[in-house]
């Protein structure tokens, strides 16, 4: 076992027990409850959702939030939902997860040299975190990529993850890049701790339009692999 693995999971200890915001709260158990039709016959995890991955990654993936029946329902970020058939697809073809699938904590997946998380642990309403929610969930995020010393490129999925990783390397004691580097698909900065790459979403809203393809999103994942050589 990896040094880092018994500290991660002290951490993601802490993350599941949390209650800090009260509107993720009511949110995440009302959806537990009330449950989507398809799954109405499932337990839902309905609280914090934790990070997971390969606790020596190099590479870190950083998200949004869970999804209210992804997430939310499995216990587990990106799983079970539409947007973890189209990243860990990728992840599968660029070689840093063992299968193409996750569908629920116990479905075998296992990533290499990555670690996959998010800013904000609660599912919110309507995937909209309030700017409160997004500063009381911060220092998980800190704290996390603290632990996870090996980083060297964080894959932001959209402009929430990529402000998220700016912010994150300011707070680490990295200097404050002027002007704002904008977020873009594809788009990269040195951040000195890390390299950061702006990758669109891998939300339906982005994967069923076409703005994201397969090839763009293999592209930044063989970009990531490219950087740690």
């Amino acid at each position: 076992m990896s040094d880092t693995a018994p500290s991660l999971a002290a951490l993601m200890e802490e993350v599941t027990s949390c209650f800090a915001c009260p509107r993720l709260v009511e949110w995440r158990e009302k959806v537990a409850v009330e449950k989507r039709a398809a799954y109405a016959g499932q337990t839902y995890w309905g609280r914090p959702v934790p990070s997971f991955g390969d606790p020596d990654a190099r590479v870190l993936v950083v998200g949004l939030a869970p999804a209210a029946h992804g997430g939310n329902r499995t216990g587990r970020i990106f799983t079970g939902d539409r947007s973890a058939d189209w990243l860990f697809a990728s992840m599968h073809r660029t070689g840093f997860a063992n299968q193409a699938l996750s569908v629920a904590v116990d479905d075998g997946l296992c990533l290499s040299d990555a670690w996959v998380t998010a800013p904000v642990r609660c599912a919110p309403p309507d995937n909209k975190p309030t700017i409160e929610e997004r500063d009381t969930c911060f220092p998980y995020l800190l704290r996390e990529i603290g632990l996870l010393t090996r980083v060297r490129v964080v894959v932001a999925l959209g402009g929430f993850a990529w402000d998220a990783a700016l912010r994150a390397a300011v707070a680490l004691g990295q200097e404050r890049p002027r002007p704002k580097p904008p977020f873009g698909h594809g788009h990269e900065v040195d951040l000195g701790r890390y390299h950061l790459i702006g990758c669109y979403h891998v939300s339906q809203q982005n994967t069923f339009t076409g703005r994201l393809t397969e090839q763009m999103l293999d592209d930044v994942f063989l970009r990531a692999k490219a950087l740690l050589c």
